[in-house]
Parts: C-alpha cells; sequence; structure tokens
C-alpha cells in the first residue's frame, strides 16, 4: 500500500486464542479489498493469546493492537481506537462471518450512514450455528427490549458483523468493558440518533476446537442489566407511576367503606396495600429522576427534557416545602387518629374506622419525607465539580 493512500476501511477483529480460524479470516478480509478495490487495513485486537495468534496475524499481513485489558469491550476498542481507516468493520475471529462478503456494509457506509447492523435473522444462520436457546430466546428477546426502551429498528442487537463511521463510533464514549458492548453501541447510536441501518449477514458455524467465549447466561444477564441501567424510564418511572395511579384509586375506593365485589370483600387491609403500593411507587419515581440527574449530569445518557425539565425547575426550597406540607397533613391526621383514641381512654377501637384516617395520615407523612431526602440528594447532585 501507498503510504500516501488514505485507508477507506479497517476490518477490526478482536482475538483470543483463534490461531485455527484466524488466518482465514484476514486472507478473506483481504480478498474483499482486492476484489472490489478498496484501500484497507486488517487490525487485530489480541487481548493477550497464548497460542500462535499473533504470530498467524502479522504472518498474513494484519496488524496487531495488543489489549492488555482483559474483556471484548476493551479489545475492540482498543482495536477501534488503532485503526487508520474512516470506516470500520468489525467480526469475531472465529469465521463465523465470511469477511470477504462486506460490500453491503461498505456501500451504506458510502451512503452516509453511521452505523451498519448485520442481521442474522434476516440472512440466514446455518445449522448448529447458533445455540437453540440463543436463537429462539435470548436473541429475541434482548433485541426486542433494546427496541422497546431505545425505539430502535434493529432487530438484531447482538451480530458480532457491524460496519460504522470510526468518529461517529468514538464520539459516543463507549464504556462497557464485556460482552455487552454489541449492546451499550446499538443504545448509544440510538440515543445520539446517528443514522442507521440493516444489513441482512449469514451466520455460519465458527471453526473453533474449543467452546466459545461468550457464557450464555452470564453475558445475557449482563446485556439484559445493560439495558435496563441505560434505560431509567423502564426500570423505575413507568413501575413506579404505575404503582402510585394504582395505589392513590384503592385508596379512594376504600376511603369511604369497605368494597364487596362478588364474594370477595375489600377492606382496611386492601388499604393498607394501597398505602404501600403509593409509598413504594413514589419512592421508585424519585429513584427515576435522581438516576436521570446523575447519568446528564456525566454524560452517560443524553438529554430528554420531558421527563425531567420540571424537576430540575424546581429548587431545593420549593422540594422542601412540598415535604413538609405533606409531613404536616399526614401529622395532624395521626394527631387526630391519638385524639379519637384519647377520647376512649386508650382502649381498644374498632380498626376499621380510625385506619381509614391513620392509613392515608402514615402514607403522607412518609411521602413528606421521601420527598425532603431526594430533595437533598437532588442538591448533592447538583454541586459542581471539577472536570
Amino acid at each position: 500500500m501507498n503510504q500516501s493512500e488514505a485507508i477507506e476501511l479497517t476490518v477490526v477483529m478482536p482475538c483470543l486464542n483463534e490461531e485455527l480460524t484466524l488466518a482465514t479470516c484476514i486472507n478473506k478480509a483481504k480478498a474483499f479489498f482486492a476484489s472490489h478495490q478498496v484501500i484497507g487495513e486488517v487490525v487485530i485486537a489480541d487481548n493477550g493469546s497464548t497460542d500462535r495468534s499473533v504470530e498467524i496475524a502479522l504472518q498474513a499481513g494484519a496488524r496487531v493492537a495488543h489489549i492488555e485489558e482483559k474483556g471484548y469491550g476493551n479489545a475492540l476498542m482498543g482495536g477501534i481506537e488503532a485503526a487508520q481507516g474512516t470506516y470500520v468493520i468489525m467480526g469475531d475471529a472465529d469465521d463465523s462471518y465470511d469477511f470477504s462478503k462486506l460490500e453491503l456494509y461498505l456501500e451504506r457506509l458510502r451512503a452516509g450512514e453511521q452505523l451498519v447492523m448485520g442481521n442474522r435473522f434476516k440472512g440466514g444462520i446455518m445449522p448448529n450455528a447458533m445455540p437453540f436457546l440463543h436463537k429462539y430466546l435470548g436473541n429475541p428477546v434482548l433485541s426486542f427490549i433494546g427496541r422497546l426502551f431505545f425505539k430502535s429498528d434493529i432487530g438484531d442487537f447482538h451480530c458480532g458483523l457491524r460496519g460504522f463511521n470510526r468518529e461517529a463510533i468514538l464520539g459516543l464514549r463507549l464504556k462497557t468493558t464485556g460482552m455487552e458492548f454489541a449492546s451499550e453501541m446499538v443504545v448509544k447510536a440510538s440515543l445520539n440518533q446517528l443514522r442507521i441501518a440493516e444489513v441482512p449477514t449469514i451466520l455460519h458455524p465458527d471453526g473453533r476446537n474449543r467452546p466459545p467465549h461468550l457464557r450464555t447466561w452470564r453475558d445475557g444477564w449482563r446485556h439484559l442489566i445493560f439495558l435496563l441501567m441505560y434505560s431509567p424510564r423502564w426500570l423505575f418511572l413507568y413501575p413506579g407511576l404505575w404503582m402510585i395511579a394504582l395505589g392513590v384509586l384503592g385508596m379512594l375506593f376504600l376511603l369511604p367503606g369497605p368494597i364487596a365485589l362478588g364474594g370477595v370483600v375489600f377492606d382496611i387491609h386492601s388499604l393498607l396495600l394501597s398505602a404501600t403500593a403509593i409509598i413504594i411507587g413514589v419512592q421508585t419515581v424519585y429513584a427515576f429522576l435522581l438516576a436521570k440527574q446523575f447519568t446528564l449530569k456525566y454524560g452517560l445518557l443524553f438529554e430528554e427534557p420531558n421527563y425531567v425539565s420540571w424537576f430540575n425547575k424546581r429548587s431545593l426550597e420549593f422540594l422542601l416545602c412540598s415535604g413538609i406540607i405533606a409531613i404536616v397533613i399526614g401529622g395532624v391526621a395521626i394527631l387526630y387518629s391519638v385524639s379519637f383514641w384519647q377520647e376512649r381512654h386508650f382502649g381498644s377501637l374498632e380498626p376499621a374506622n380510625i385506619m381509614r384516617i391513620l392509613v392515608p395520615g402514615v402514607t403522607l407523612l412518609i411521602v413528606g419525607c421521601q420527598t425532603i431526602i431526594t430533595s437533598f440528594l437532588r442538591a448533592i447532585l447538583n454541586l459542581p465539580i471539577h472536570q
């Protein structure tokens, strides 16, 4: 390659002991460069191989980037940072993807797409290429959750073969170090409104003589947790609002007296459960607001003003006053209950009557305390820091 020629495409392959298939993958990528007149390079992001992988890569004409920090995400980020191409196509070095057929990816990248995802369910999954649980449970469920949470159209969140504009992806500041790196790239690209496309991709059985590095349950759980952590709306806000709504409805219906539906009577026991739902729901919504503020402050997520603008506009004093008002109202209800008890010389009471006053009072007292605590936590998160 002429040193004055700018590299258009870098193929990055993470590598950890892939001596059986590495040369095949490199040769296929180089064959694609030659057959499509692409100025390209192959970068092997070696993550501490103890076999002949590094030697094989150099002999095949690839460039090796040594990544000391272990993990799939670390290896890929190291390879992306070492890449010199305008575009990067990443894929596993186990020969499960055909690097000689990258034309659809490059066409879409040249057309201006910033992330081009492969879709194995559209392209085809060869027999024995994907475990049963991955094919019919793990990938479909996690991809559905990703589409639901992040309003993405991607059908295969975890396809290992994908291409992207290098600068656009580096701008996302990807942080995860393990297998969840695949989800983080799609999630942050969707949240940052990058131009994303999908192309059909065929998955072949890999050429390893050992189990893959991917662990079904461990890595699937890490992907799920990542999707939840990056969507505090689904983790905190929506469940919290549902609990508050159900709790308030239950309390409004039961405060006047018991309700009989068929042969079932809902009374103060159900009233207590309604109060519990309100308390937990309020705390969950506050957790959403604080988590959202934290992620925005430290650049982990992008601004969604519709969800937090009203909260951010309220001062510490406003929230403190709101909490104090709730505590006062709740305290009055509790004092009334005590006076009611006093009138009966602190003897036994009819629970069905007194609890209809005491339960709302205690609920307001607790919600007021939650509001005051949250207001101080919010003020702490708003403290200026040196970057």
